[in-house]
């Protein structure tokens, strides 16, 4: 499977669900170490006078040992091999759109609704490039794209089954996460979920789409959670399983089911996940099935749409797309990207329509691998955050979670956060809920640059001045 590839990395990349990027592990090898039976019981009895808020339980199995090596990003090409998106001009007829896409022999053509944008194979023996020298000529188009590589932007190690997660209550606690890596939190270093609780933990009727690799719907953290099997647009087809772990990770952070005195605890408890498969368990996605997600999640009913991926080519109709949503009043999460550039990835960097979310780690410290720029609007902890995984992936002598790193990982906390505040405020706007997001956040990183900045924008989020009543300071 795509863990164990290692090449050099692309400048568009393939989607991946990990990159060699961990701290404590400078050998570039994973590490490779899960908690046994024993430790579980051992950890267990160490915080047994613990809430199940402060350190939620994790149920003892027996289990075997699985080494997984560290993947690197997967050289690739930068768009789909065979297709292209066209936008004609508005006044050009459907009978003219359909005499142009016959005469140049497009094969597959499908309109992708709401923003008038045809997706179509190029013609036989013809490449996206030839096609699209061609294309640029017509006084009828538009626009014409290749459909762009998108990928999803985290880190995982191995299997950890921890029993606490100080991304939503820290208490300056050792992460003991395995033998050589084992953190010292800083108390309050987390985005101050448990008083913003008080006030909401969420509406059944706000829904969270999760644009993924899917969700295991039958996950305990899950199965209670879904509002529909979803679609999948990578097999066309209405059942957006997931044959990775992304999605389902993801989903965890943002609406885990909590307060069950097992598992772990997602930041909008009530609130519902719609999974939406745009990337396969490969890693690998493209624009237009991203697109399509979009538009199709706002359609049916999401409020708030996650996006734990991104491409780095800017494109018209991803933009549209973007809008679409943001029109509709949905508010869009996206991940920053996990390259450490000056560049946030595509859709995060529309900012007129995107929170674009980087990570902080457990003591409120900018994460090392997170791309940067003017359009990062706040961060949120993303270094080994522990959620839901599917038991086939993680193996049925493991628990089904796993801890990971990475803006993937950052982003659900945000997409969690907004649908607490339309849970509270139903009649918020998309701009009104994006603003008190980022205008509530802690600039963590002050000393070296206060106020506004690339890194992490406003700050990392704080859902305590965001939900509770004259909490401002």
């Amino acid at each position: 499977m795509f863990r164990e590839k290692t090449t050099s990395t692309s400048f568009f990349g393939i989607l991946l669900l990990a990159f060699s990027l961990m701290p404590g592990l400078s050998d570039g090898k994973a590490a490779d170490r899960r908690l046994k039976t024993s430790q579980l019981q051992q950890k267990k009895n160490e915080v047994s006078t613990r809430t199940v808020r402060q350190k939620p339980l994790v149920r003892r199995q027996s289990r075997k040992m699985i080494k997984i090596q560290m993947p690197a990003r997967i050289q690739t090409s930068a768009y789909a091999p065979d297709r292209i998106m066209v936008k004609f001009k508005p006044e050009v007829t459907i009978q003219s759109r359909e005499n142009m896409i016959a005469a140049y022999q497009m094969r597959d053509v499908q309109e992708i609704p709401r923003i008038n944008v045809f997706r179509m194979k190029v013609p036989e023996g013809m490449s996206v490039e030839e096609t699209l020298a061609l294309l640029q000529f017509n006084p009828d188009v538009d626009y014409a794209r290749p459909v762009y590589k998108t990928r999803i932007f985290d880190i995982p190690n191995d299997s950890f089954f921890m029993l606490y997660q100080y991304n939503l209550y820290n208490r300056g606690i050792v992460l003991d996460i395995t033998p050589e890596i084992q953190p010292q939190t800083t108390a309050g270093a987390d985005i101050k979920a448990t008083p913003a609780w008080d006030v909401t933990t969420g509406n059944p009727e706000v829904v969270i789409a999760v644009l993924d690799t899917g969700a295991d719907m039958t996950h305990l953290e899950l199965q209670n959670k879904v509002v529909s099997s979803g679609r999948d647009f990578v097999n066309d087809d209405s059942d957006a399983t997931d044959d990775s772990f992304h999605g389902t990770h993801v989903a965890g952070v943002a609406a885990a089911e909590t307060d069950n005195a097992e598992g772990i605890a997602g930041v909008a408890w009530n609130c519902k996940i719609l999974p939406v498969k745009v990337i396969d368990q490969e890693g690998t996605g493209y624009y237009d099935d991203m697109i399509e997600g979009i538009i199709w999640a706002v359609d049916n009913g999401a409020k708030v749409l996650n996006l734990s991926l991104g491409g780095d080519v800017a494109d018209p109709a991803l933009e549209a797309a973007c809008k679409y949503a943001y029109d509709n009043g949905a508010v869009m999460v996206a991940a920053a990207g996990n390259d450490a550039l000056n560049a946030v990835a595509y859709p995060a960097a529309y900012d007129d329509y995107v929170l674009a979310v980087a990570a902080t780690d457990w003591n409120d410290e900018v994460a090392s691998f997170n791309n940067y720029g003017p359009e990062i609007d706040v961060a949120a902890p993303g270094m080994w955050i522990l959620s839901a995984a599917p038991q086939w992936y993680v193996g049925e002598e493991y628990l089904p979670y796993l801890f990971v790193s990475g803006t993937s990982t950052a982003c659900p906390h945000v997409a969690g956060f907004a649908a607490l505040l339309f849970s509270f405020k139903s009649w918020l706007t998309p701009d009104q809920v994006m603003n008190i997001i980022r205008y509530t956040a802690d600039d963590v990183n002050s000393s070296s640059y206060a106020g506004k900045d690339d890194y992490i924008g406003y700050g990392r989020i704080n859902m305590e001045r965001g939900l509770v009543p004259y909490k401002l300071k």
